[in-house]
């Protein structure tokens, strides 16, 4: 018997860092070849894409809130459970980033929801206010992901993992960054549908680094976990 037998915190964060993973994916594969980014620069057609595909767009969501869910959950069991994935004296910061980037991304498809109604009437005064509100969504989404960049720094630096995969990590905390980073290039004028896919992309990284060490976790715990006990 390991020690992962013992504690199963590791595969707990494992299997819920796959479940977050396989969810946005899933996610993100509905909303782009529907149209369905809801890009705030354009709230009208925003308002008549989710108005001509609610459907896509409700069970879109749907997913969404499930990996952002099982994120928050994974930074959680992460953060009480020190020692057993990562040092312990970065178990809390770790967890704490990590539940917190899956809460701002909860935020964000709460955002995504209330346009949902508005679209009921996709011109008038109902694309003014569903423009704020996806505006703030974006932002939403975009401190979700520099909260997730923070916890992949925190993680590649301290997880009991091979030296490869954490610099992997650090490796793909760079390229998230660099989606943050994004948006805060286009001044006044906001994001274009170009840029905004390229944040995705950039984000991409982080989201399967995440999924290796999930994977990882799940199968054979950590490095330190899966190390048999010693003889006495």
């Amino acid at each position: 018997m390991t020690l992962a037998d013992k504690n199963p915190g590791a595969r707990y964060v494992g299997m819920l860092l796959l479940v977050s993973l396989v969810a946005i994916l899933t996610s993100a594969a509905v909303v782009v070849p529907s149209g369905l980014s809801l890009n705030p620069a354009d709230p009208a057609a925003a308002l008549t894409a989710v108005h001509d595909h609610v459907g896509l767009h409700l069970n879109e969501l749907a997913f969404d809130v499930l990996g952002w869910l099982a994120l928050t959950a994974a930074g959680l069991v992460l953060a009480g459970n020190p020692g057993t994935v990562i040092r312990p004296h970065l178990a809390v910061p770790a967890g704490g980033l990590l539940a917190a980037a899956g809460l701002a991304g909860l935020l964000h498809d709460a955002g995504n929801l209330a346009v949902t109604q508005l679209a009921a009437e996709p011109v008038g005064a109902s694309a003014e206010v569903a423009g704020a509100v996806l505006l703030t969504a974006k932002w939403g989404v975009n401190l979700a992901g520099l909260l997730w960049v923070a916890a992949t720094a925190v993680t590649a630096a301290g997880a009991h993992l091979p030296g490869r995969l954490r610099r992997a990590g650090g490796f793909a905390a760079l390229a998230g960054l660099a989606a943050v980073v994004v948006p805060w290039t286009t001044g006044t004028h906001g994001m274009s549908p170009t840029l905004e896919q390229l944040g995705y992309a950039l984000q991409l990284p982080v989201m399967i680094w995440y999924g290796v060490v999930g994977w990882r976790l799940l199968v054979t715990g950590s490095r330190r976990v899966s190390r048999r006990p010693r003889r006495r």
